[in-house]
């Protein structure tokens, strides 16, 4: 057996000699996907069910020991599990499937990390202005020991510049994991756009969307969770931490695009000028959701510097990268399109993102 820092590797080819074994026609695994008591880790496990679901609502509710994950006292533990979207399972393959679950007290209510409810009750009252997402995931890839993959472990790479859309061995850690969770997502159905190493080496970023209205948050969650898993196999840590280096390095985001039906139409320029109007009245709100930490994350990330805004500043220019909102120049100069709100942090909440925006943008609530 081979070892990875502490961590045993098993022999994947042994392994795969028993992903091959055909399981029967009439039965799949089903592997059940939520949001643990952290708000930002995930947590599975898997049932056996003896049909193929076509749907999340075919699937039986289920439970777990909330206890031993923040979502439940020991006296009183169990934490239930409610299919809301299925996913092909890129791991097992065949008719197995990804659950993503919301999670609900003993008593029926939502437990306090599933953002979910809230966010689908918002989507529902905007239906009618075709909220469109597109959410652009930074994160960072560690070596067991948390050490930057591919860095000196005696010191630091060479400074940022050639590492952003590189190539080359010494200026890209980690593409591996990069292409295979790529692949990973586009078989499972999630609407991953496009992937891409970002500034500071071992960092990289995916994008998924366009998404309309609660699918956003399904998608990226999902994705994360694939993130995860794929890095695993690698013996890779995923880093969703929103400054994983202090100094002269890149933060880490999730810069979230927006648009509505009204912004994507013919002078939609009007619609963008007045959500970033709504956006600068409640800029304190949003900053307060924007990480799972009510915005404590993200104040050693939005420092006005290494392409941010202040945290404590609310600014909007075109094509400017150190505005808290952008508008690509595209957009301007064809008077239609989207927004870009780069205040969100990599470990921040889609649910919480996307259900802030369109309350704020559509439904005029702070």
């Amino acid at each position: 057996m081979l070892s990875l820092g502490n961590t045993p590797a098993t022999n994947k080819t042994v392994l795969d000699r028993y992903m091959k074994l055909p399981i029967p026609d009439d039965k799949c695994q089903a592997m059940y996907v939520w949001v643990d008591g952290s708000g930002e880790n995930l947590r599975s496990k898997t049932r056996t069910v003896n049909f193929i679901p076509k749907s999340p609502s075919e699937l039986p509710i289920w439970n777990f020991d909330g206890s031993s994950t923040g979502q439940a006292e020991g006296s009183n533990s169990d934490v239930y599990l409610h299919p809301v979207a299925l996913y092909r399972d890129p791991f097992r393959l065949g008719n197995n499937k990804l659950v993503l679950c919301e999670t609900y007290k003993h008593n029926k209510t939502p437990t306090d990390t599933n953002r979910r409810r809230k966010c689908v009750e918002v989507m529902t009252k905007a239906a009618a202005e075709h909220p469109w997402f597109g959410m652009e995931q930074e994160y960072t890839l560690l070596d067991i020991d948390n050490h930057p993959l591919g860095w000196p472990k005696n010191g630091y790479p060479g400074p940022q510049g050639p590492y952003y859309c590189g190539v080359g061995a010494r200026k890209v850690y980690g593409r591996d994991v990069v292409e295979a969770h790529y692949r990973a997502c586009l078989y499972t159905g999630i609407n991953i756009s496009g992937t891409n190493a970002e500034v500071m080496p071992a960092q990289w970023e995916f994008q998924v969307g366009p998404c309309e209205g609660i699918t956003m948050g399904d998608d990226l969650w999902m994705a994360r969770y694939l993130l995860h898993r794929v890095a695993e196999d690698f013996g890779v840590v995923v880093s969703l931490d929103p400054k994983p280096i202090p100094g002269d390095w890149n933060g880490a985001g999730m810069h979230t695009n927006f648009s509505t039906d009204a912004m994507r139409k013919p002078n939609g320029i009007l619609a963008i000028e007045t959500a970033i109007e709504k956006l600068g009245k409640v800029h304190a709100a949003h900053i307060r959701a924007y990480d799972p930490h009510g915005g404590k994350d993200n104040e050693r990330r939005l420092t006005g510097l290494h392409e941010t805004s202040s945290i404590h500043d609310f600014s909007a220019g075109v094509a400017n990268r150190g505005a808290s909102i952008r508008i690509p120049r595209g957009v301007a100069e064809e008077k239609t399109g989207y927004l870009e709100d780069r205040r969100p942090s990599s470990n921040a909440d889609p649910y919480v993102v996307s259900e802030r925006l369109v309350r704020t943008i559509c439904l005029d609530e702070s």
